[in-house]
């Protein structure tokens, strides 16, 4: 008998979820892209849209898959969790739309770039967690690009702030919600949705509104929020289980620096030399982060071979 090829199956797996991953990380580096195209309408509007769509899509997808009877089941803990996560990603998704119209890309991108050294931060004084000495010098590096580039804008980088400190908090309630992806966007959906149909009523009551004012391609460009927010995540739930998670901490720095590379070539925001040492700082920061973490989730693996 030929011996069984064990590893093949493994070896696929692992390609179709880093695959999975790449192309999360690559449609979220590409979302200035697309939220730009919306600028007729207000950042509250298309998020009222995102919201709104993005339910319909996940509810026809968890009634497809016979998904729906779990959102029956929740107790008042989890829909506790669930408000907290549609808040943090409200104020996450309306901020970067912001950012996005506004054209101020490269300081949202400056917000995901800081986001995984404001989770550890968070983690830190939520969780008392010990920093490495590794971290403690990727936070302080940080923090001096924080002011570096605050001495350059005239003024903290708010948008980047606040989408680095929501979408970590965010992180951090998805931690503890016991539910899987899909699931769990729906839920946070259904929380949200009230008031994101609420302010669609009103526009529409008030003439303000641009869903059927601005064509067809206006129109087909606000329903596509929904899937285009929902495929990504569901890209990532995929690679989530089969990537390791090193692996996906270094996929993450590929949506900022695409959007970063938007900002600055395609739209030609200013960048003047003190903001290029404050993103350099980051850089130097992220990669200090990401060797320590590297290096700790070997010796984990090693720990573990070793015990076995």
């Amino acid at each position: 008998m030929r011996p069984q090829r064990t590893g093949v199956p493994e070896a696929r797996g692992a390609a179709a979820g880093a695959a999975c991953g790449v192309g999360a990380y690559t449609i979220w580096g590409a979302f200035p892209a697309f939220f730009g195209l919306l600028g007729d309408a207000g950042p509250v509007e298309i998020l009222a849209h995102r919201v709104v769509w993005t339910l319909v899509l996940m509810l026809a997808v968890s009634a497809i898959a016979g998904r729906l009877g779990r959102l029956r089941r929740l107790d008042r803990r989890t829909w506790a969790l669930v408000c907290a996560a549609s808040a943090a990603i409200a104020v996450n998704w309306g901020t970067y739309i912001y950012g996005v119209v506004s054209d101020r890309v490269v300081e949202t991108a400056l917000g995901y770039f800081v986001n995984p050294l404001v989770s550890v931060l968070l983690g830190v004084v939520l969780f008392r967690e010990r920093l490495t000495r590794p971290q403690v010098l990727a936070l302080v590096l940080a923090a001096v690009a924080v002011v570096v580039i605050t001495v350059d804008y005239g003024h903290p980088p708010y948008i980047a702030l606040v989408l680095a400190f929501s979408f970590a908090s965010y992180g951090l309630v998805k931690k503890v919600v016991p539910l899987d992806a899909g699931t769990s966007l729906t839920a946070e959906g259904i929380v949200a949705s009230p008031f994101a149909v609420g302010y669609l009523v009103f526009l529409a009551a008030t003439g303000a509104g641009t869903f059927l004012s601005e064509g067809p391609g206006h129109t087909a460009l606000l329903l596509a929020a929904g899937p285009v927010t929902a495929l990504p995540l569901l890209l990532f739930a995929v690679a989530a289980q089969r990537v390791p998670l090193s692996t996906m901490g270094m996929l993450q720095y590929l949506t900022p620096a695409l959007q970063m590379a938007w900002g600055v070539l395609v739209l030609h925001e200013d960048m003047p030399a003190s903001r290029w040492v404050g993103f350099a700082l980051i850089w130097v920061a992220l990669a200090i982060f990401t060797t320590d973490a590297l290096a700790r989730a070997r010796r984990r693996r090693a720990a573990g071979v070793a015990t076995r």
